[in-house]
């Protein structure tokens, strides 16, 4: 650019911040109480700064103003998404896209608009949102989250008054509506209880007891269960709990790594963060940097419609998060008073339930009432998804207990990591706000430390009470599963209360999981027993997670080469990048050589799989032949022949990293799956030895983009989830993977060295420049050098400079 188009442009930045710093009068006049109503945007403005892929670099003076930019910004990107997300969270989805459609996914596993209605519907009514938002902190949120909230909402407006929609997705939808703080804090809440209340919104709004019960001014007549039902199988239970928790059923997870000074170039900690979540809808990620001058400065990536950075860094720290394997739900078996199925006893005297009657709205129909039935331990459900039903009999109920339904202090701890200094405020933050729900933090910080920390909101449950109150069901899923059946008719079943802990019935900080400084710490969404394989964490309680049990192939490919990189040191940021797209396939190493050798015995009548198979360099890079013939083999087997039966050499917690292997040919399930998956390619006209991206691709606007990475079961670091279609040339969409990808190091300088990636790009409008330009650079394996630093952002060839206000 040249000298006297860049001073034009630094004249114009230069003059909106002076419009921050001087536009507003003191922390912001406008009035901040929006409960009945929409949020005041008088006097509110922010600077946004534009670089490269629509990257907005967001400066406000306060905290309301970084959350008016931070709304605006996100509306102008993602404002479909976002409004669906609104109707979800008040329960309007069934008025508008009628009662037997399905809701994304994004804000609860509801799988029908009547469900999810019912279940937030039921939380609007009840205030449950506005008493945690009454909550003094640090137990509710603080006057900072509060401001950002106000300010978001505030700015979303602003930008839905100012703009014509171009989104086909709601272009002139009358669902797109202003919104206020407390839709805002609602969709923090959901997202807090997507673990728990969120997993059960079918069995929350689907229990009914079996006989109906009288009619009252607060619970009209409601439909009455079956009289009789059948009461679960332990053994049937305790496996589909298994599976309902399991990391590789998840349509969630995450790698990330965090290497010590020991192991780095510069004695500096190094960062990789590479989170696994859905490419479409409410629960993407979105980039940014939020900047308040001589309070915070933060960069990296937010879940839609949150107001903080959930995952990035600062000039000093860089943290990412992986989902745990904490169960942040237990239940508690109800023990029903003889004749009356609404009432349960606790320590022999009965307690009635508490009806709460719920009404939907409905497209072209009546509106729905459908009664709730809560408990002093939370709602009765009728079961936590279709394998694992829970009825309610004459004599048993089930009642969930969700603490994270008491829990809005998940954007504060985001607030504690922005402000962060080091791993050990990262650390220190989990330890005050214990805010997250459902995730592990991994950080590195520029003095060389290293952090894994897994700091959950759990239900306090030690494996001494569910040994003293598990219920028969309950002696079988907790050991399975981590979920707890207690006796609810008991008092002293309930869980206990940790001192230190900053809501009852939840383990303290003191209780959690936690490693420093080792050199390196990793994470694949197994448990945190080897955060480190060479100090392996142990001595936490069941609910946490499994110690000395098998790991995913993910894990222990993860740990293979995370610990050769640390063995090797001298790291830098350029290693991280290139562990992120080595796109090893430890499944292929563990098994493919087999697969080739005892091919050419169980079908020597086609000798070209058996070629493909040894010819196969083991990886799903986009130019890799062999790879989608070993992946649709693959998962044939692994889904028709037990963990137990796939190995030859069985699993040994003394060596849990390069066990169980060798692959067991012998099994029926192993030639059956070679036949069935080099049939099902040339059925679908795909050469067996294709390059991979020919057929695993996304599209564009008609622009057929491939893509590299695989499955779960492969145990790929650069995970990618696609979805199948032979018909239309293979996997043609990809439902969740590798999303957010930031690679960060220091150097000694001010600014942070770091790498990013938005794997699926900034905008879900297809109208957009930024619908798939990082989409593109994510197929070519390239990164976004991140603009952290003021000279870096003024020297954007792409710089644009917005000032927004109310």
């Amino acid at each position: 650019m040249h000298l006297r188009t860049r001073l034009k442009h630094l004249a114009l930045t230069g003059a909106a911040l002076a419009v921050v710093t001087a536009s507003l009068p003191g922390a912001a006049a406008a009035d901040s109480g929006d409960r009945g109503g929409q949020p005041s945007d008088r006097g509110l403005s922010a600077v946004i700064r534009y670089t490269e892929y629509g990257i907005p670099h967001i400066v406000a003076k306060d905290y309301a103003n970084l959350g008016f930019g931070t709304g605006w910004a996100q509306a102008a990107d993602q404002v479909c998404v976002l409004a669906d997300g609104f109707l979800t969270v008040n329960g309007e989805r069934s008025r508008y896209f009628g009662p037997a459609a399905a809701p994304d996914g994004s804000l609860s596993s509801a799988t029908t608009n009547l469900s999810s209605d019912l279940y937030f519907r039921g939380v609007k009514d009840a205030g449950t949102v506005e008493e945690l938002l009454d909550t003094p902190a640090p137990a509710g949120p603080s006057r900072d989250l509060k401001e950002l909230m106000r300010g978001w909402a505030a700015g979303y407006n602003a930008w839905l008054r100012k703009h014509r929609i171009t989104d086909p997705a709601c272009a002139d939808a009358d669902w797109v509506r202003p919104v206020t703080a407390l839709d805002v804090a609602r969709r923090g809440f959901a997202v807090s209880v997507l673990g728990g209340q969120g997993r059960a919104a079918d069995g929350i709004t689907a229990a009914r007891p079996p006989a109906a019960a009288p009619p009252t001014a607060s619970a009209p007549p409601t439909a009455s269960a079956p009289p009789t039902a059948a009461a679960p199988d332990p053994e049937a239970a305790a496996e589909a709990a298994r599976a309902l928790f399991a990391p590789e059923n998840a349509t969630m997870g995450s790698n990330a790594v965090a290497f010590s000074g020991a192991t780095t170039a510069d004695g500096r900690g190094l960062l990789l963060g590479n989170p696994h979540y859905p490419w479409q809808g409410g629960r993407r990620f979105w980039q940014s940097q939020q900047t308040i001058p001589g309070e915070l400065n933060v960069s990296g990536a937010s879940l839609l419609g949150t107001t903080v950075v959930n995952i990035g860094f600062n000039d000093k720290v860089a943290w990412s998060h992986t989902v745990a394997t904490g169960v942040p739900l237990n239940l508690h078996q109800l023990t029903l008073a003889p004749g009356d199925p609404t009432s349960y006893l606790v320590d022999g005297k009965p307690e009635r339930m508490t009806p709460r009657a719920v009404t939907v709205a409905v497209k072209d129909g009546a509106p729905v009432t459908r009664t709730q039935w809560w408990t002093r331990y939370g709602p009765v459900v009728g079961g936590l998804g279709a394998q694992l039903p829970l009825p309610w009999t004459a004599t048993t109920a089930y009642a969930l207990n969700d603490p994270n339904a008491a829990n809005l202090r998940g954007s504060d701890t985001a607030l504690g990591f922005a402000r962060a200094r080091s791993a050990q405020d990262i650390a220190d933050t989990l330890a005050r706000t214990q805010g997250l729900p459902w995730v592990n933090t991994i950080a590195a910080d520029s003095a060389g430390h290293s952090l894994f920390a897994q700091s959950q909101v759990l239900p306090r449950i030690t494996d001494e009470l569910a040994a003293r109150c598990s219920t028969p069901l309950g002696r079988a899923t907790y050991p399975a599963s981590g979920v707890a059946v207690l006796d609810g008719s008991r008092s002293d079943c309930a869980p206990g209360s940790d001192p230190d802990a900053v809501q009852p019935g939840v383990f303290g900080p003191a209780r959690m999981p936690v490693l420093r400084d080792t050199p390196y710490v990793e994470n694949s969404n197994d448990s945190a027993w080897l955060a480190n394989a060479d100090r392996p964490l142990t001595g936490y309680e069941r609910i946490f997670g499994t110690v000395a049990t098998p790991r995913s192939l993910r894990t222990r490919g993860g740990i293979e080469d995370v610990s050769a990189m640390a063995d090797r040191g001298g790291l830098t940021v350029a290693d991280l990048q290139r562990q992120q797209f080595a796109n090893r396939a430890p499944a292929g190493d563990l098994a493919a050589a087999d697969a080739a050798k005892a091919c050419a015995s169980v079908l020597p009548e086609d000798p070209e799989v058996c070629r493909v198979l040894g010819d196969w360099d083991r990886t799903v890079n986009t130019d890799s032949r062999g790879a989608l013939l070993f992946d649709r083999f693959w998962r044939k087997f692994t889904g028709a022949v037990k963990p137990a039966d796939q190995w030859l050499v069985p699993f040994s917690a003394a060596d849990p990293v390069r066990t169980p292997h060798t692959l067991n040919t012998g099994t029926p399930g192993f030639a059956q799956a070679l036949r069935d998956a080099a049939a099902e390619l040339r059925a679908a006209g795909i050469a067996l030895d294709a390059p991979l991206g020919a057929h695993q691709f996304v599209v564009r606007n008609g622009e057929r983009i491939p893509v590299s990475g695989g499955t779960e079961s492969l145990g790929i670091w650069n995970k990618t989830e696609p979805v199948w279609n032979a018909a239309a040339g293979g996997y043609v969409e990809v439902a969740h993977g590798t999303s957010h990808v930031q690679a960060v190091g220091w150097d000694g300088s001010r600014c942070p060295v770091a790498r990013t990636l938005l794997s699926y790009s900034q905008s879900s409008n297809p109208g957009s420049p930024h619908f798939s330009d990082q989409t593109r650079l994510f197929a070519g394996e390239h990164w976004v050098t991140s603009r952290f630093c003021e000279k870096d952002i003024l020297r954007s060839p792409a710089l644009k400079v917005v000032v927004v206000r109310g």
